[in-house]
């Protein structure tokens, strides 16, 4: 609700992903954002309907991981078979849209129909904390090391 999503999971909890996507996706899914990879990206391509589209901006769930370690996803076909389109991008590839990008966001922030939570940690000291919630899942939105406080 606080974010206005009709409804979310963590899949640290959720961990059966299947049965998970099936309730809360029971018409398949069209669009998926993905950032986390492994096993819930072979899950959603589970359920992906024909034509989905996939963007993929990270896989967390293997940055840790010694490149031979990480879990492969087993159902790749998938894409074939319901023509998906799936799509890597970088934030920095779309730099010259910065600028439309944020006159639109600031009044998507002015009207109040985006919102976001920050995490602020104190001084440099802290940046291997900071960094590691980032990948412990301890974390909850935005994460801002202030360096120097305003006088």
């Amino acid at each position: 609700e606080e974010f206005g999503y009709d409804d979310a999971f963590n899949y640290n909890k959720d961990i059966d992903f299947d049965a998970t996507l099936s309730k809360y996706f029971p018409n398949g899914i069209d669009i998926y954002l993905e950032n986390v990879g492994g096993k819930m990206l072979e899950a959603v391509l589970n359920h992906v309907n024909p034509h989905a589209r996939i963007p993929v901006c990270g896989m967390i769930s293997q940055y840790n991981q010694i490149w031979t370690e990480r879990e492969g996803v087993r159902n790749l076909l998938n894409i074939v078979g319901k023509e998906v389109r799936m799509e890597g991008f970088l934030v920095g590839s779309y730099l010259d849209r910065f600028a439309d990008f944020t006159v639109e966001m600031e009044g998507y922030l002015k009207q109040g129909k985006i919102s976001s939570k920050i995490k602020i940690y104190e001084g440099i000291q802290s940046f291997a904390e900071s960094l590691g919630s980032l990948f412990s899942s301890s974390n909850f939105g935005k994460v801002v090391i202030e360096v120097n406080k305003p006088r």
